[in-house]
This record gives C-alpha cells, sequence and structure tokens, in this order.
C-alpha cells in the first residue's frame, strides 16, 4: 500500500495552478495601466489638448502668462472640484458645493463690515459656517439614510436662500476690502516665478489637491472613503464606521468650500451674493471630476484626476477664446468630453470584471 502511494506521488503534476493573463497585448497593457492609474487618462486629454492648441496659436499659446492664466481662472473650480471628489468617491454626488462658497464667502464679508469683527475673527467664522453646513447634509446622509442627491439638493436651495437673506443682496466692493479688511483678499495676491505670475490661490489649490491624494493613498481613514464608494456594507463588516466616515467626509467638504469662498474673495476681489459659483460652481465641480476619471458609481479614481479635469476645460476655454472660435463650441467639446470620460470608466469597469 505504502508502495502505490509512493508511486502515485511519484507521478502526480506538480506544476503550480497558473490563471489567465488578461493583459496580454498592447490593448491589455493600456487598460490595465488605464485601472491602476484612473488619472492617466486625463493626463493624456490635458497634454493633447496644449500640444492642439500650442500648434494652432504657437507661442501666443505657450506664454508663462497665457499657461498661468488658465491656473488663475480655474482656481475656484479646482478647489471645489476636490472637495466633490471626495463625495463621488463614497458613491454620493454634492450639488450644494458652489452655494456652501458663496454664503461662506458672504459671512466673511458681512462679519467683518456690517457686523464689525476682526477680519481674523470673520474668516474663521465663514470656515466654520461651511464646515458646520458640510456635517449637517453628512449627518442627513449617514444618520436618516436620506440619498445624497435628495440631502445636497435640498441644501443647495437653503443655502442660497439663506445667502440672500443674510446679505439682504448686499454687495461688498473690491476697495473697500482692499482698504479695511485686505486679508480678504489674500489668495489673490500675485507672486511671479520664472516669468510666470501665480497667485496663493493658486498655490493653495495645488497643494490642497496633493495633501488630499496622498491622505487618500497612503492613510487609513482615506483607504475608509474608497471602501465606503466601493461597497459600504462590506466595509462596515471590515470594521470601518460607516455612518462616522460619511459624516467626516461632508464635514471636510464643507470647509473646503468655505476654503473655495476665500479662495473666491481673492480671485474676484468682492463679496457678491449673486456671485455664478453659488448656481453653476457646482456643474463645474462635478465636470471637472467626471472628466478627471472619477468614477461616479464611487470607490475608484484619483483626485489627481479631478486637478487635470479642472485644467483641461480651462485649457479649452482660453484656447478656443485665443482662437476667435464660439464660445458655444467650449460647451460643445465639454459635453462630449464627459461623454467619452464615462464611456471609458464603462469600459475600464467591464474589462476588469
Amino acid at each position: 500500500m505504502s508502495k502505490d502511494y509512493d508511486a502515485a506521488v511519484a507521478e502526480a503534476d506538480t506544476s503550480v495552478a497558473q490563471f489567465d493573463d488578461h493583459n496580454k497585448g498592447l490593448l491589455g497593457k493600456f487598460h490595465h495601466a488605464l485601472h491602476t492609474t484612473p488619472a492617466l487618462v486625463p493626463l493624456i486629454v490635458l497634454v493633447a489638448s496644449i500640444a492642439v492648441f500650442g500648434m494652432l496659436l504657437g507661442s501666443k499659446f505657450f506664454s508663462p502668462f497665457a499657461l498661468t492664466l488658465i491656473l488663475q481662472q480655474v482656481q475656484i473650480v479646482g478647489v471645489l472640484a476636490a472637495a466633490q471628489s471626495l463625495i463621488i468617491l463614497t458613491a454620493g454626488i454634492d450639488l450644494s458645493v458652489g452655494a456652501i462658497a458663496v454664503l461662506s464667502s458672504v459671512i466673511m464679508g458681512q462679519a467683518t463690515f456690517r457686523y464689525g469683527l476682526p477680519v481674523q475673527l470673520s474668516i474663521p467664522l465663514g470656515l466654520l459656517a461651511g464646515t458646520l453646513i458640510g456635517a449637517c447634509s453628512g449627518w442627513l446622509v449617514a444618520r436618516i439614510k436620506l440619498p445624497p442627491f435628495i440631502v445636497t439638493l435640498g441644501m443647495w436651495q437653503i443655502v442660497l436662500a439663506a445667502n440672500y437673506i443674510f446679505s439682504a443682496n448686499e454687495t461688498i466692493r473690491s476697495q473697500d476690502i482692499a482698504a479695511e479688511a485686505p486679508l480678504l483678499q489674500f489668495f489673490g495676491t500675485q507672486i511671479k516665478i520664472a516669468g510666470a505670475t501665480f497667485t496663493y490661490g493658486v498655490i493653495f489649490m495645488i497643494l490642497l489637491v496633493l495633501v488630499l491624494a496622498y491622505v487618500l493613498r497612503h492613510t487609513a481613514w482615506g483607504r475608509h472613503v474608497y471602501a465606503i464608494g466601493d461597497d459600504p456594507e462590506a466595509a462596515q463588516l471590515a470594521g470601518v464606521n460607516v455612518g462616522r466616515t460619511l459624516i467626516q467626509v461632508y464635514a471636510l467638504v464643507g470647509l473646503i468650500c468655505a476654503f473655495a469662498a476665500w479662495v473666491m474673495i481673492g480671485r474676484f476681489g468682492s463679496v457678491s451674493p449673486s456671485a455664478t459659483t453659488g448656481v453653476i460652481g457646482n456643474i463645474q465641480a462635478i465636470t471637472a471630476v467626471v472628466i478627471g476619471g472619477i468614477s461616479l458609481f464611487g470607490g475608484r479614481g484619483s483626485i489627481m484626476g479631478a486637478l487635470f479635469g479642472a485644467l483641461i476645460v480651462g485649457v479649452f476655454e482660453l484656447g478656443l477664446r485665443m482662437y476667435g472660435a464660439d464660445p458655444q463650441w467650449t460647451f460643445m467639446f465639454i459635453g462630449v468630453l464627459i461623454i467619452a470620460a464615462t464611456t471609458v470608466d464603462q469600459w475600464i469597469r467591464k474589462v476588469a470584471a
């Protein structure tokens, strides 16, 4: 019996189990790169867009002035897109980011000019207001289990109404702010580097994205955010406190939107309750996130992609304007990019499944 066993073992197949390699060929390798590096697609589109407009417009487009002007134009949208990215990574959506930014700017301005508070207190008050509004939305989503779309749609209306009521529809002029509370315009301060003009708002946008990218990829909290967006039930079973994490995400988003308010004052110089950011800022942020390759289904994407998405929109807007094209072409190309980005995301998910 022992001999039969030894003989059977000797004749047994000693090869190790192998799995089919689905990444063979150029297309497979390309798909694998897209799956592991979601920001690659918007980066490719961004570089291609710059190259195309560079060929069409020459040195006029490649000048330091033009390239840094793009950064200055997208600084508000870039900050709001960073905030929106956090929500979408949890498989939610926030329609109130622009409105929170406008209300926070109004609170900063009115607290200083109407109520006479020192600007050093008015700014933290605006930051606190944005954080509390975000935390309120997060509580409704996490504890009351309301859909994020409904919660933030309602919050958008509430915040916009509160914005007009609190401000009495009063605009604070740029000259008054510069004379009495220049700290409100801090993010509009310009600095020159190698012939290019940057603002503190642009630097803040870049640093914010880099910090959030690190937090999302290299901390337990960041992995929890991805896990919730991918499968909240599985995340709960794995020990993640889903409700608390969601509230933290929404509160952080509110804080970032309040910082966007400060950037907005620096960019425009004035404080206006009727700033268009309150209405279209939400759409602009979502557009940047979608073009940036972050999946609307949650759990996949890179916040760097959102920055690239905002820059792509900025490149098209400035490039087409300098080329003398009808502004409507900008909306057409951006619409095509949104559909294309969603199609690529679906293809990546389908092939990876």
